[in-house]
């Protein structure tokens, strides 16, 4: 009888863990576009399980507009080069990325250039 009830204990620690591994779709991002944008960074959201940039672009009217961009998890982008400190608000820099499919002013990172001209990359090959 131990061996059935050590199943079903192992089974519901299991289940009751899953929410744990739980990862978000990124079908919310538009693979097939890339939009480039040039902006000022207003924050770096280094947190897990997804860094963020936010900075404020010029919208198609010229006003001002706050876009976020999604990060991947911080141990991997600081592989890349990327540091808590990397950019800091007001740094002006050019940003390429996948867009939301239903117009959010947001989008999966692919690069960043900074203001001196590296490049910082994330999603992209």
């Amino acid at each position: 009888m131990k061996a059935p009830l050590i199943g079903l204990l192992a089974l519901g620690a299991i289940v009751a863990s899953s929410p744990a591994f739980a990862h978000h779709s990124g079908a919310m991002f538009d693979n097939a576009k890339t939009v480039t944008l040039t902006g000022v960074v207003k924050e770096l959201q280094w947190t897990n399980p997804h860094g963020w940039v936010i900075a404020i672009m010029p919208g198609a009217d010229g006003k001002p507009e706050e876009w976020g961009f999604e990060l991947s998890a911080i141990n991997i982008i600081a592989r890349k080069g990327w540091s808590h400190d990397v950019i800091k608000p007001g740094d002006k820099v050019t940003i390429t990325a996948h867009p939301m499919r239903d117009g959010t002013k947001a989008g999966l990172l692919q690069t960043l250039t900074l203001p001196g001209g590296a490049v910082l990359k994330d999603h992209a090959a």
